[in-house]
């Protein structure tokens, strides 16, 4: 049976509107902390600043580092090796601190390289290793590397954030 071009257009237009709602890829802001290659949506990223002096704040979690201002914000700084129990960040001179974002939370992040911005076809991602490790739960997938890197880790921020939160909130009660 053969369609009538009434039929024809809607049947395009339905799989048009489906390609317009689905994105085919997305940006990320791609960093790296120690031997780790990161990636974070970039709705998440406010900025990337300057590695900006730390005021320790006593008896707080181990993977945040203190605060510091920015902005008129007083944030706290996340050091994400800690955080996934991969060792600790070396601060330098050419460390940067991206401002994170989700909902309401903010917090500074340390980097020890920033990559930028990099748009990457949804396609690339794939589904985060079945292992024993903690940090897995915070990924929303892997991105292989063509070059002798290592994988880029696509980070789940809001849900890393929520963990975070969760476990400052367990810690005082």
């Amino acid at each position: 049976m053969e369609l009538i071009p009434l039929q024809t257009a809607l049947l395009s237009a339905q799989r048009n509107a489906l390609a317009s709602v689905i994105p085919a890829e997305r940006d990320f802001f791609c960093f790296n902390v120690g031997e780790l290659r990161l990636g974070v949506p970039s709705e998440n990223v406010r900025e990337v600043i300057p590695a900006a002096p730390v005021t320790p704040v006593p008896k707080i979690l181990t993977f945040v580092l203190g605060v510091c201002g920015h902005r008129g914000e007083i944030l706290p700084v996340i050091d994400l090796l800690r955080f996934f129990g991969k060792g600790e960040c070396k601060r330098e001179n050419r460390s940067r601190y991206f401002i994170g974002i989700s909902d309401e939370y903010r917090v500074a992040v340390v980097c020890d390289k920033v990559s930028g911005l990099r748009r990457i076809p949804l396609s690339q991602i794939l589904s985060p290793p079945i292992i024993g490790d903690a940090s897995v739960d915070h990924l929303l997938g892997i991105v292989e590397s063509a070059r002798s890197e290592p994988p880029l880790a696509i980070l789940n921020f809001p849900k890393l954030l929520d963990s975070a939160r969760q476990r400052a909130v367990t810690r005082w009660t």
